[in-house]
């Protein structure tokens, strides 16, 4: 099959969160499988160093690089506000090349790319799928305007073919919000397991991060905002009895001037001395983070996933996440443990991990199993079949 992914952010642009990251790895994992992937992204501006990541080539109509087999097309970038884009090349696109794909899968929802290409999809009648990455309820910021955006982008919604739930908690929410459950299909987020075969050095992240071989520490991995939860972590600090834990805080500032709050937070509980903040994390820098942490932890308030507990998992580090992330059912009591969001709740199950050494012990030798359900391997195969089902319905649909 020709398949084209749409997503607003794509690598190299991996400040911009876990979809940058996910929609590569699916698009080398079905290369792998025999089929030809173009991915249509927006350039969220290229930089000399990013240009030669990327391999890309400038055109009239912005870049476009081959790597892994995988065509990116980045799409020029006329205006933006915060992550959304403005690309009048997407009706360009349309015009010349969107029938030669026999699926098409879009990520996201507050952006202008994907409900542009759902509309042309509806007029050439090509399938295609919506993964809202758990956008479909406004959780963080511009409440009234991402509801009134869902609500003009109905159409794109309700004319997909399926759409993709990467957890159960998601596909509730879909299906409360009046999508048919036949129509709504679950696909839990992966990791490229072959990216986890080989880990950094053990000590690699602590000597250079300063931190002592005695030392135990808790690791954040993500966008810092508000969401996610390094707040409570914060919070939690004061609350453990060994009061030479660390709390490393890895992740590009997803809200301007929210590092400078967990700063002023940490200060104010008295527990500055205790927690690093490291900025971005990247390859073998994050590998190296999340392989030497002692416990990693996501406590969001909202999560429809929760990719980097899964990378943590994979690197046989056991993860504290919320119950509100959707990736708490495959973790709890197996690679992990899941608490309610509450700082207080968060430090007594800090306190478990840390020190008591049996349950450790047990969850860390949960993470391979854990892993292996999550590979991209197994997961692309399956949707590759929704693919094929997709499209071979849509072929015999009786003339209208």
């Amino acid at each position: 099959m020709k398949i084209l992914k749409v997503t607003q952010a794509y690598y190299p642009f991996l400040d911009r969160g876990g979809p940058a990251t996910k929609v590569r790895s699916i698009a080398r994992a079905l290369v792998e499988q025999g089929h030809q992937v173009t991915v249509l992204t927006a350039d969220l501006g290229f930089g000399a160093a990013e240009i030669t990541a990327a391999a890309a080539v400038r055109n009239g109509r912005g870049w476009r690089s081959e790597m892994d087999g995988v065509e990116a097309v980045y799409l020029a970038t006329q205006c933006h506000y915060r992550n959304l884009t403005v690309n009048s090349g997407m009706f360009d696109f349309c015009r010349r090349r969107l029938n030669e794909f026999d699926i098409v899968h879009v990520y996201g929802l507050y952006d202008v790319l994907g409900p542009v290409i759902a509309r042309h999809c509806r007029k050439f009648e090509i399938p295609y799928f919506v993964e809202p990455l758990g956008m479909t309820r406004p959780i963080d910021r511009g409440f009234l305007l991402k509801k009134v955006w869902s609500t003009l982008a109905r159409s794109y919604l309700t004319g997909a073919t399926r759409m993709i739930a990467t957890s159960e908690q998601e596909r509730s929410e879909l299906v409360a919000d009046g999508f048919p459950a036949d129509r709504v299909l679950l696909r839990y987020n992966g990791i490229d397991l072959e990216e986890f075969r080989q880990l950094p050095p053990p000590g690699a992240f602590r000597q250079k991060a300063g931190l002592q071989d005695g030392d135990r520490f808790v690791v954040f991995l993500g966008r810092l905002i508000p969401r996610k939860g390094a707040d409570l972590l914060i919070e939690a600090l004061p609350q453990m009895s060994d009061d030479k834990a660390k709390l490393v805080i890895a992740g590009p500032e997803g809200e301007a001037g929210y590092v400078s709050f967990l700063r002023a937070k940490a200060r104010a509980l008295g527990v500055d001395h205790r927690v690093l903040f490291t900025g971005p994390l990247y390859g073998d820098d994050k590998k190296a983070a999340l392989a030497d942490a002692s416990v990693f932890a996501l406590p969001s308030r909202y999560e429809n996933f929760g990719n980097t507990a899964a990378e943590a998992i994979a690197c046989g580090t056991p993860a504290l996440v919320s119950d509100r992330c959707g990736i708490a059912p495959l973790v709890d009591q197996r690679a992990g443990l899941v608490t309610s969001y509450d700082s207080g709740a968060v430090a007594r199950g800090l306190r478990d991990l840390l020190e008591n050494a049996s349950l450790r012990q047990r969850l860390t030798a949960g993470c391979p199993q854990v892993a292996d359900e999550i590979s991209w391997d197994g997961l692309v195969r399956g949707m590759q079949h929704s693919y094929e089902e997709a499209r071979s319905n849509f072929l015999r649909r009786p003339p209208i």
